[in-house]
C-alpha cells in the first residue's frame, strides 16, 4: 500500500541530517485557481457534514474534507498530484453527505477498498482508515471474518490525502478484511498511534463481523516495528503476528556506545523498557510469531535480535529470510509467509490455554489471555507471572513483582469443574477461589500484602495506588481524552519561569497537530466544567496564582510551588529559574491524571527516527529554565524520577 521508506540505522547526527529538518517538511505552493476551488468545495461540504453530524456514520463524511483542511490550512501539499486527489475527496464527501441525507450509505455495503473514520476519544479528532472488504462479504453475511491489519511504513509526507486515497497493500488474503492504519501519522504507532488501532478496530467492529480469534497483525518497515510492538505488549489478543523488518528496540538499533548511556539519567534507560519488545521476549509463548527479513537488509537487525531473547526463554523463532534481498518482501517469501499465516488463521487463536507466560514491566500493559495484572511491587523492574491449570480444579501461580491479579475466564471458558470450589496455589501458598458462576465463568482477584496472598472482593489495592491507565510517565496522559487547560489570572512565577511555560505550551498544541494529527482541545482553567474534570486528563499550564484549577488542587499534590522556592523530591529549587513538570492522579477526580506544563515529551531530533520517539521524562522532573528549550529537551533537567506505587 505505501513504499516504506528505510529507517535510518545510524545516529540521525552522524549520518549528516539537520536536527532542524521539519517533520512534516513544508509543502508546495498551489495554484490560487487551485486552492480557491478547493476552499469553496470544502466550505460546501463542511456544511453538508453539519447537517448530518448526528448521524453515526458521519465521521465518515468529516474524515474526507478533514483531509483537505489538514493540507489547506498547514500548508501539507507535498506534491502537485495531491491536489486532484483533494478535488476527488471532496467530490466523495459531498456525495457521501447527500446519501446521508436521503439516509443511505452505499459505502458502507461496498466491497473493496472502502475510506472510513471514527471520533477518537483522545481529542475529538476524526480519524481516518482503510478498510479492504473482500469481495465475499455480504451485508447479510452471518458469518464472522478473519481480519489483518496492515501498519505502513514510514512516510513523512503521508498526508490524509495520500494515506486515504493508497492502493492495496502487499497482502490481501482471500475471504479477509485488511485493516489499514493511519496509526496518527508517522511515530510508529507508539502513544495516540498505539490507541488509534483499538480505536479503530473498534469502529470496524461496529459495522462488520470479526472474529476475534482470527486477527493477525501484520507491517513492514515502521510497520513491522509496529507489529513487533504491539505482539510483545497485547500478545492475547492475536492469531497470529507477522513483523517484516522495522526495529524491536532502541538502545542496539541507534548505535548508543556504552559510554553514550552511561551519560544518560537512569529514568530515561528505564523507559526504554516501555516499548522495547526484546524486554517482553517471554510473552510471544502464546503467540504465533512469523518473522520476515530481507538477507541483506539492515534492518534484519530486528529479528535477528527477537531471536536471540527468545532463545534465552527457550523459545525458537520462525524467520523467513528474502534470499539476497534488500528491504523489501521477496516474493517466494510471501507465498511462504502467507502459507503458514493462513494455517494459523484458520486454527484460530486459543482464549483459555492450559499455560501463560507473561512478562511486563508497566501496568500499561498487564493483560495476558486469562490473566490481568492489577499491580506492581516496582514499575520499571521486570514482573513475571507463569500459569498453569492443574487438571479440571485449579490453577498454578509463580510471580515475581506482582502485588495484585485477577484471573479471568469469559462464559464457557472455564476448563474447571463447575461442581467443585476451584483452588488457587500462588507462589506455594494455597488459597480457596470463588466458584465458577452457571455460565462456566470465572473471575477471581488476589492481593499480596508482603509475602502472603489473599482472595480479594475487587481488582487491584486499596487506596491511591498505581493502577493500569493510571501509572504514568507524563506520556501516558496523552493515550486518553485530555484537555489542554491555560490559566487566565497573573501569575507568581518569574518571567523567565512564565516564558518557558507559555512557549512549551505553545510549542505542545501545535506538535499535537503536527505529529499526531488532531487539534487538541484548549480551554481556558475559567470555562472547565464538572462534566470535563470527570471525563479528561487535565494538562495544567502555568503556576498555582495563575491557573484556577491548578491553585484548587496545589496544596494536594506532592510539590510544594510557591514564589519563595520550590519543593520537590525532598530538595529545594530556586522558584525564580525552576518549574516543576509532573503527571499524577487529579485530586479532584483521582481516576483521571493532571499534568503540570508538558505536551508530550520526544522532541524534533526524536522525530527523524522513530526508534527515538520514547517517554524522554519520568513521572515527574525539575526544569531549570537558565538552559534553552532545544529540539532534545525543554531546557536542563535538574532532576527526575518516579512515584513509587502508590504515588509517593
Amino acid at each position: 500500500m505505501w513504499k516504506p521508506l528505510i529507517l535510518l540505522l545510524c545516529v540521525i547526527a552522524a549520518c549528516g541530517q539537520s536536527q532542524d529538518k521539519p517533520i512534516p517538511p513544508p509543502g508546495i505552493v498551489i495554484s490560487a485557481q487551485d486552492r480557491a476551488e478547493l476552499e469553496k468545495n470544502l466550505a460546501e461540504l463542511t456544511s453538508a457534514t453539519k447537517a448530518v453530524a448526528q448521524h453515526p456514520l458521519s465521521p465518515d463524511v468529516q474524515v474526507l474534507g478533514d483531509a483537505v483542511r489538514y493540507a489547506l490550512t498547514y500548508n501539507e501539499f507535498f506534491n502537485a498530484n495531491e491536489v486532484p486527489k483533494a478535488k476527488d475527496l471532496l467530490k466523495a464527501g459531498m456525495a457521501r453527505a447527500k446519501s446521508l441525507e436521503k439516509g443511505s450509505a452505499p459505502w458502507s455495503a461496498q466491497t473493496g477498498l472502502i475510506m472510513r473514520g471514527y471520533i477518537s476519544k483522545i481529542d475529538g479528532s476524526v480519524q481516518p482508515y482503510v478498510l479492504l472488504v473482500p469481495s465475499e462479504w455480504s451485508p447479510n453475511s452471518g458469518r464472522k471474518w478473519r481480519l489483518d491489519t496492515w501498519f505502513h511504513g514510514r512516510g513523512e509526507t503521508l498526508n490524509e490525502i495520500n494515506f486515504l486515497t493508497s492502493k492495496v497493500g502487499e497482502f490481501t488474503p482471500p475471504e479477509t478484511f485488511v485493516l489499514y492504519l493511519y496509526g496518527r501519522y508517522c511515530n510508529a504507532n507508539k502513544f495516540a498511534g498505539e490507541v488509534d488501532l483499538f480505536e479503530a478496530l473498534a469502529d470496524v467492529k461496529k459495522h462488520y463481523r470479526i472474529d476475534d480469534n482470527r486477527i493477525v497483525i501484520r507491517g513492514f518497515s515502521m510497520g513491522g516495528a509496529s507489529v513487533w510492538h504491539f505482539a510483545a505488549h497485547y500478545p492475547g489478543l492475536w492469531a497470529a503476528a507477522a513483523p517484516g523488518a522495522g526495529f524491536s528496540e532502541s538502545a542496539e538499533f541507534l548505535h548508543l556506545s556504552p559510554a553514550v548511556q552511561a551519560e544518560m539519567p537512569d529514568w530515561e534507560k528505564k523507559l526504554w523498557r516501555m516499548y522495547d519488545a526484546t524486554e517482553y521476549a517471554a510473552n510471544f509463548f502464546n503467540l504465533p510469531l512469523v518473522a520476515y527479513s530481507g538477507e541483506i537488509d539492515g534492518q534484519k537487525q530486528a529479528a535477528d535480535l527477537m531471536a536471540k531473547y527468545l532463545a534465552k526463554e527457550g523459545m525458537n523463532m520462525t524467520h523467513v529470510i528474502g534470499p539476497k534481498t534488500p528491504h523489501r518482501y521477496h516474493p517466494d517469501s510471501k507465498v511462504e509467509i502467507n502459507r503458514r499465516l493462513d494455517a494459523i488463521a484458520e486454527k484460530g487463536r486459543d482464549a483459555y490455554p492450559n499455560r501463560i507466560r507473561f512478562v511486563t514491566y508497566t501496568l500499561a500493559y498487564n493483560k495476558m489471555k486469562w490473566l490481568t495484572v492489577d499491580g506492581l511491587q516496582q514499575h520499571w523492574e521486570q514482573a513475571r507471572v507463569d500459569g498453569t491449570i492443574v487438571g479440571d480444579k485449579g490453577v498454578d501461580l509463580k510471580t515475581s513483582n506482582i502485588s495484585a491479579l485477577t484471573l479471568n475466564f469469559g462464559p464457557g471458558g472455564a476448563p474447571l469443574d463447575p461442581t467443585a470450589q476451584p483452588e488457587v496455589t500462588i507462589d506455594g501458598q494455597k488459597l480457596k477461589a470463588p466458584s465458577l458462576e452457571t455460565d462456566r465463568s470465572w473471575v477471581a482477584h488476589f492481593t499480596k500484602n508482603g509475602d502472603q496472598w489473599a482472595v480479594a472482593d475487587k481488582a487491584g489495592l486499596a487506596g491511591l495506588q498505581k493502577r493500569h491507565s493510571l501509572q504514568g510517565p507524563v506520556d501516558d496522559a496523552f493515550r486518553n481524552n485530555f484537555i489542554f487547560v491555560t490559566p487566565s489570572g497573573s501569575p507568581m512565577a518569574s518571567a523567565a519561569v512564565t516564558e518557558r511555560i507559555t512557549s512549551e505550551q505553545n510549542r505542545a498544541i501545535k506538535e499535537w497537530r503536527r505529529q499526531f494529527r488532531g487539534e487538541a482541545r484548549v480551554k481556558q482553567d475559567s470555562e472547565i466544567t464538572d462534566a470535563e474534570i470527570a471525563a479528561s486528563n487535565l494538562v495544567l499550564w502555568g503556576d498555582p496564582q495563575s491557573n484556577k484549577i491548578l491553585a484548587r488542587i496545589a496544596d494536594k499534590l506532592p510539590i510544594k510551588w510557591l514564589a519563595t522556592g520550590l519543593e520537590l523530591g525532598g530538595k529545594q529549587y530556586d522558584a525564580a529559574t525552576h518549574l516543576p513538570i509532573l503527571i499524577y492522579p487529579n485530586p479532584l477526580n483521582p481516576k483521571k491524571y493532571v499534568v503540570l506544563n508538558s505536551g508530550f515529551t520526544f522532541r524534533e531530533f526524536d522525530y527523524l527516527n522513530n526508534a527515538r520517539q520514547i517517554s524522554k521524562l519520568p513521572d515527574w522532573a525539575v526544569l531549570d529554565v537558565t538552559t534553552a528549550a532545544d529540539g532534545h529537551h525543554p531546557g536542563k533537567i535538574a532532576a527526575g524520577g518516579f512515584f513509587n506505587e502508590s504515588w509517593k
